[in-house]
């Protein structure tokens, strides 16, 4: 095609998990050549429980220069990649709250047709990883989206075993993002930037 295909990727993250492992997705759909937004979910917790976890106001700091998502940078992406903790096996409040601001597009119809796709994290083996990613992906069916797992088809995801998405498990802190993981955030990345190139010559074409 004779421009890249646009990806936004947008997060929630407390600790700085999900932060890292979203700008390796991020990284790694430039490299497959798409244009890339790298966004985050605006935070709904009080200050006060931000400064009572040093690993949380760290993380604020750090990522201070992230944009803030919008409905806005969902219209002008053609694939879009979220990424959530879990909290509960579940998404986390503060991206819930940002795809919930998303009614008006998704009522004109603005929703339909891109390509979505999710990761996560949490303390625990398993932790609710899987159905947090389920979870998800339910919000993508009822937009008319086209849902772009990385399954198993790459060796490396035998590595971090979650078709689904890219998952990790960080212990509180005790386990940082490892190659594993950043081989999953790559090979689902090239994945999405393949199939929503496809799809957009496609559709470009009918």
């Amino acid at each position: 095609m004779s421009t890249p295909i646009k990806v936004a990727v947008v997060y929630y993250s407390s600790t700085g998990t999900i932060a890292e492992v979203s700008k390796h997705i991020a990284q790694s759909a430039e490299k497959a050549g798409a244009e890339v937004r790298l966004l985050k979910a605006t935070e709904l917790a009080p200050q006060g429980a931000i400064d009572s976890n040093a690993a949380w106001a760290a993380n604020a700091a750090a990522t201070a220069d992230i944009p803030d998502a919008t409905p806005a940078d969902i219209e002008w992406a053609d694939a879009v990649v979220f990424g959530t903790p879990t909290r509960f096996g579940n998404v986390s409040a503060q991206l819930k709250q940002f795809i919930d601001t998303l009614g008006g597009l998704w009522a004109q119809g603005k929703l339909a047709d891109k390509v979505y796709s999710g990761f996560t994290s949490s303390s625990t083996t398993h932790g609710g990883q899987e159905s947090t990613l389920l979870a998800l992906y339910n919000s993508f069916h009822h937009f008319g989206g086209i849902v772009v797992a990385p399954g198993y088809t790459d060796p490396a995801k035998f590595a971090d075993g979650n078709p689904y998405g890219t998952s990790h498990v960080d212990a509180q802190g005790g386990n940082p993002v490892n190659q594993a993981t950043r081989d999953a955030a790559r090979v689902q990345a090239e994945r999405i930037v393949r199939i929503t190139t496809a799809l957009k010559a496609g559709l470009a074409a009918v």
